[in-house]
């Protein structure tokens, strides 16, 4: 199945000096969250009754509030209801739960020790059971034929559509593979989107043909999926004949030959080969994907990337039918983060603390993740991150750049409160404690809806904007625009002025466009009407 996630930002250029500015208003927030004071004893009360009320559903969220406040029998209180529920999460063997809580609890209060188990002890049984890594392979291909039997064609059968009076077959063709001789199954996220969409509100029944039987359709049942990054795991009751190997991506270099096994355009058990052009093409919302030139169409999507070795190191994704060559894939290694959770959680919720930037550089060397813009009210504006700050470790481990942070993000779940050291934008070294919130569907949405023009348009357009006038209220001034962004890419400069016409928020295409009129100092200061286009997601969210 083809499908492409567009990506981070797009422009539309409406430039005509006559065209006339709507008289729609501008949207805005009625408030904006401010940071807590928490000098203000009356601040701070309403804030321990807010704790407590985050207690019982969102105990992590409490607890992380708590440590902020720094108030020792609130945070004793929030402290004590965690550790319950780890502890309950041992008995009931819910190591998933057991993890997050133990690691929140680790960095809240590093002297804490758990008293029947270790941190390392419980990453092994959480990796238990897992599809890919629950044992030796006695199953693994030895030659290319035996890789093509491990591929299964995916099949959905969406009933009977009907269009002028006709009635056709609604079905949806897809690709994927063993991964698990107890007949676990990787794929796409968007092949069976049917089956597990809420919206959807038709007929869909999920199949596998396997390629030496193409007439038997086998039942199949989703485990997990991921919409962000376009993963699915599958279950069927059969024992596969081989199994692949995941392989990583670490062992791959440009211009490696690589292979792709699927169907396309239901052509069961179809090999093509070529070699990887890029590893860093952001078509995803998350991460990056590999560019390859290896044949791809309507069909390979969800099959086998391999390498000589005969080991799985992407996922086909998508190819453009109309640019020969031009296809893309999957990395291995975020199937593997992500493996455990769509086995033992079902759908995926991402994780993120509210902001957007991009890789710090000094020269050609990455140095960080430089934050542009941090969300009113989110995680990373409680725990005290700003515009200007670089973050250098999450969780312990070293960030050199947004695709560094956006990795280690996938591995770790939502409702976790983890340890970030960052380097002040004046320079000093510092860390706080950052509790990882759900990333919402459309995050630039979200931004716009939460705050101000003058702050949300960085990362919906790229641009920072003072306002200019006491009369008119649409009319700023851009005071810093951001390297690469569409207000980058339409020329405009520092201490331009832009009057802000409109701002429209298509749900349907998922875009934001505003239009506005300005003189661009680039431009020979020319009197222009523009419209500027973002998606409702990024990779620059994180």
């Amino acid at each position: 199945m083809l499908r492409i996630v567009k990506s981070f930002s797009s422009c539309l250029c409406l430039a005509c000096a006559a065209l006339m500015i709507s008289c729609r208003s501008v949207r805005q927030p009625a408030s904006v969250v401010q940071p807590i004071n928490y000098t203000d004893e009356d601040i701070v009360q309403i804030e321990i009754e807010r704790i407590d009320a985050f207690l019982e559903k969102e105990p992590l969220r409490a607890l992380w509030r708590a440590s902020l406040l720094n108030r020792e029998e609130v945070t004793e209180r929030c402290f004590s209801k965690v550790e319950e529920l780890f502890n309950a999460s041992l008995e009931e063997k819910n190591y998933l739960d057991a993890k997050k809580y133990y690691k929140s609890l680790k960095v809240v209060n590093p002297q804490w020790k758990a008293s029947k188990i270790s941190y390392e002890e419980i990453e092994k049984a959480v990796m238990a059971d897992v599809p890919g890594f629950s044992g030796v392979n006695k199953k693994a291909p030895s030659k290319i034929s035996e890789c093509m039997k491990a591929a299964v064609t995916i099949w959905v059968d969406r009933g009977v559509t009907v269009k002028n009076g006709a009635g056709f077959a609604d079905i949806i063709i897809g690709s994927g593979f063993f991964i698990d001789e107890r007949g676990y199954i990787v794929t796409n996220h968007h092949v069976i989107d049917s089956m597990v969409n809420p919206k959807y509100e038709g007929y869909a029944r999920l199949y596998i043909k396997l390629p030496e039987d193409n007439l038997t359709k086998i039942p199949a049942k989703v485990v997990g999926y991921d919409p962000l990054l376009d993963l699915a795991l599958l279950k069927v009751e059969i024992v596969p004949e081989y199994v692949m190997n995941l392989g990583s991506s670490s062992d791959l270099e440009i211009g490696d030959k690589i292979s792709a096994i699927g169907t396309p355009v239901g052509l069961e058990g179809t090999l093509t080969s070529g070699i990887i052009s890029s590893f860093d093409r952001k078509l995803l919302a998350l991460g990056n994907v590999f560019q390859i030139d290896a044949a791809v169409n309507s069909g390979n999507s969800g099959g086998p990337l391999i390498d000589k070795n005969l080991k799985v190191q992407a996922i086909v994704y998508a190819g453009l039918l109309q640019l020969q060559g031009l296809n893309f894939a999957i990395p291995v290694e975020y199937l593997k983060q992500e493996l455990p959770y769509l086995y033992g959680r079902g759908e995926i919720i991402h994780s993120w603390i509210g902001c957007f930037g991009n890789t710090k550089r000094e020269g050609t060397k990455k140095t960080g993740l430089e934050i542009q813009y941090v969300l009113s009210g989110g995680s990373a504006f409680l725990a005290g991150l700003k515009a200007g700050d670089v973050i250098t470790s999450l969780d312990g481990k070293a960030v050199s750049s947004l695709d560094d942070f956006n990795f280690m993000m996938m591995a770790l779940e939502a409702e976790t409160i983890v340890e970030c050291k960052y380097i002040s934008s004046e320079g000093e070294q510092k860390k706080c404690l950052v509790y990882l919130d759900k990333r919402p569907e459309s995050p630039s949405k979200t931004v716009y809806e939460s705050d101000l023009i003058t702050s949300s348009f960085v990362p919906l357009f790229g641009m920072k904007l003072i306002p200019s006038s006491t009369t008119n209220r649409k009319s700023y001034t851009i005071e810093k625009i951001i390297p690469g962004s569409s207000a980058d890419d339409m020329s405009f400069s520092e201490n331009d002025s832009v009057i802000i016409a409109d701002v429209t928020v298509n749900d349907k295409s998922k875009v934001i466009i505003t239009t506005l009129s300005t003189k661009r100092k680039k431009k020979a200061f020319l009197d222009v009407v523009i419209s500027l286009g973002t998606s409702f997601d990024s990779p620059y969210y994180f």
